[in-house]
């Protein structure tokens, strides 16, 4: 596997973790990753009912809570550490300015369109910026209004396709779409970032329904530089969720994986259970709302709390709470340590090489 740069940081494994809340991937699992060369990912979501010790309000918590994981991981690894960040969220910008502050490697900003995120540097800042878009037309709107408010291109384009767990910027017709597969739209993508080079090298990142080696040189072979996984690393020891959430990965069939609409008012993919039938009979409406954590989320009109339901899943009370999941956590086999899921996917990317690639 190839090293690609994102501006002058060096990925030498071309393999970034996804970001995924709530408590599933924090330092633990970001520096496991960012030690074996590839780009490791806190997530910022829920991170105040994480921290719920701290002092403050739910907002202020979140903030002392990503320093914390920030430092953890940072005192974990010389590697390269990210964070994501849902535009959706309240405290968005809170969460840019804290990242900046503390000097991580990379944002990743998903879950809307993050227009504004260049206007948060400082002439000091050295953190990449890294827009999750799921349409070559997103990816043109966001490269063409920051160069022109900010004079600013991104550092790379992650491309999530409608296989990807959590939240999907797809409509549910659309996820079965082959105009929308993630291999009709990585090529769209590397066009659109390759109309920039004469001012910047921007590569593109592949995301969603990536499981293997193979899958990671059939993006490659198509113009990526990289690949962004999430599920595949939710069954390590390194994750940062409990062993009980790690479980139901590993006995997933992928007849248990379900779409879902979710409260922030997108279409989500997760693994069936309790709750999430509970949710169908209505029976987890909430009854007020600490959080306000989403923007477009009110709790007068929700069908249930989506940070408490993520935290309390990660925390292993599923009773309370459900999983999101790419389309392939069928493969998840057992639950294995970070090194040996990388030497794995180095191992299936070797062989597919070797038999001629795609």
């Amino acid at each position: 596997m190839k090293s690609f740069f994102i501006g002058n940081l060096e990925v030498k494994l071309p393999v970034i973790q996804g970001g995924m809340g709530v408590g599933v991937s924090l330092s633990g699992l970001a520096s496991a990753v960012a030690n074996e060369g590839g780009i490791g990912v806190i997530s910022c979501a829920g991170l105040g009912l994480i921290y719920h010790k701290s002092p403050g309000d739910y907002l202020n918590k979140c903030i002392l809570g990503l320093k914390e994981e920030i430092a953890k991981a940072k005192k974990k690894t010389k590697g390269i550490i990210g964070v994501n960040i849902m535009v959706a969220l309240s405290n968005y910008a809170d969460m840019v300015k804290t990242s900046i502050a503390e000097k991580v490697d990379v944002i990743f900003a998903g879950a809307g369109l993050p227009f504004d995120l260049p206007s948060y540097l400082t002439s000091e800042s050295r953190t990449k910026l890294v827009p999750i878009v799921s349409s070559s037309r997103a990816a043109k709107i966001i490269c063409d209004k920051w160069k022109n408010n900010f004079g600013y291109l991104p550092d790379a384009i992650v491309v999530e396709g409608p296989k990807a767990g959590g939240h999907l910027g797809f409509k549910v017709d659309q996820l079965e779409d082959e105009h929308y597969a993630l291999e009709q739209l990585i090529p769209e993508v590397v066009t659109i970032a390759n109309s920039y080079k004469e001012e910047k090298n921007i590569p593109v990142i592949a995301a969603g329904g990536i499981s293997t080696g193979k899958d990671i040189l059939r993006f490659i072979e198509m113009g990526a530089s990289g690949v962004q996984m999430g599920t595949t690393f939710v069954t390590t020891t390194e994750c940062d969720a409990s062993n009980t959430f790690k479980e139901v990965f590993v006995n997933a069939k992928q007849t248990d994986v379900k779409i879902i609409q979710s409260p922030v008012g997108m279409p989500g993919r997760a693994i069936d259970g309790e709750f999430i039938q509970n949710v169908e009979k209505g029976l987890e409406k909430p009854k007020n709302c600490p959080f306000h954590c989403i923007k477009t989320c009110d709790y007068t009109k929700s069908p249930y709390c989506i940070v408490q339901c993520l935290y309390q899943a990660a925390k292993g009370n599923m009773k309370k709470g459900y999983a999101f999941t790419g389309i392939n956590v069928h493969l998840s086999e057992k639950i294995s340590s970070v090194k040996e899921v990388i030497s794995k996917l180095k191992a299936e990317f070797l062989k597919a090489k070797v038999e001629g690639g795609i």
